[in-house]
């Protein structure tokens, strides 16, 4: 098994239909379909059940292409990073990072890294924090912008920034027209609540309402920001989520949850047991740097939006 086999394995996939695959491929039908008759022979198992018009995948085929997808991919990046080592530092940079605050943070520092590396380039990836560490653990991304906690024991970090916890609440609701820009987390607890899809968040969740004698009452879990926004707006519960970038909506009002006030805070990582290559670990160094001059709120970085401050006493969730 080859790259050049799983090539032709994926057009086939993607076409289920030889005709065309070869089509696609600039060349003849037999030797495709030699190809990929020596594929499973290799494997040991049936990629395609061959109907007379059509192929289909077998559970095995899927499997294969899933897989095949990120394995061409990285090939591709490790040629393209390759290409560029002897050209001096310039390159791409794969950058994965949850939604929400992450990319506003991430901005900053791909503006100011710019300055110095103008040819590098960046290709930028958003998902769940399970999702990007995921994809980060497959060598899909150099590194990744997470939410606390993750796994220290096998990834390296750095503190890029903390958030408070807000409650988004409908324009309407009793606690949106309540005075002052806080919201007590007793209060909350008597109304629908959207939380974040994520198994240790939602269990954190839980806990802070465990520790004033509450039960959450959660009638969604929702791993998108905005799509958490969408459904406050319709009325289907407040959203608990950490304060990402200012949105103006005319529809929900965000207060600053207290008694007891939480906070995220986020981190940029990457994989303890592979050394970065020199363009990535140049990114760390900036990285670093930036962070800790407080570059993030001088006047040539610092962002024109509203921002809540963390409570005195907050604990990180």
């Amino acid at each position: 098994m080859d790259f050049r086999t799983l090539q032709y394995f994926t057009v086939v996939a993607q076409e289920l239909n030889f005709t065309r695959a070869a089509e696609k491929l600039n060349m003849s039908q037999p030797p495709l379909s030699n190809q990929i008759k020596g594929l499973e022979e290799d494997l040991g198992v049936q990629l395609f059940i061959r109907g007379k018009r059509h192929l289909q995948l077998t559970e095995a085929g899927s499997l294969l292409l899933h897989r095949s997808n990120q394995m061409l991919a990285l090939a591709d990046k490790t040629r393209s990073d390759l290409a560029h080592m002897e050209s001096g530092l310039s390159g791409s940079i794969s950058l994965g990072m949850v939604e929400g605050r992450a990319p506003y943070i991430a901005s900053r520092w791909i503006a100011g890294f710019r300055e110095e590396y103008p040819m590098v380039t960046y290709q930028m990836w958003n998902g769940s924090s399970d999702d990007v560490l995921e994809h980060l653990a497959r060598g899909l991304s150099d590194l990744a912008v997470i939410a606390y906690p993750f796994d220290n024991e096998h990834l390296d970090s750095i503190v890029v920034g903390r958030e408070p916890w807000i409650a988004i609440i409908p324009k309407n609701h009793p606690l949106s027209e309540a005075p002052g820009d806080t919201v007590k987390l007793e209060e909350l607890a008597r109304y629908p609540l959207v939380i974040p899809r994520r198994n240790s968040r939602i269990e954190a969740i839980r806990k802070w309402f465990a520790g004033i004698g509450k039960e959450p009452n959660v009638v969604c879990e929702m791993s998108n920001y905005l799509d958490a926004v969408a459904l406050t707006e319709q009325n289907v519960g407040i959203s608990i989520f950490p304060q990402t970038t200012y949105t103006p909506n005319p529809l929900v009002t965000s207060k600053v949850i207290t008694d007891p006030a939480k906070y995220v805070e986020y981190e940029l990582v990457w994989p303890k047991d592979a050394r970065p290559g020199v363009l990535v670990q140049e990114f760390i160094n900036f990285v670093r740097d930036f962070m800790e001059e407080d570059m993030m709120h001088t006047g040539k970085y610092a962002v024109k939006e509203q921002e809540f401050s963390i409570p005195e006493g907050a604990d990180i969730l």
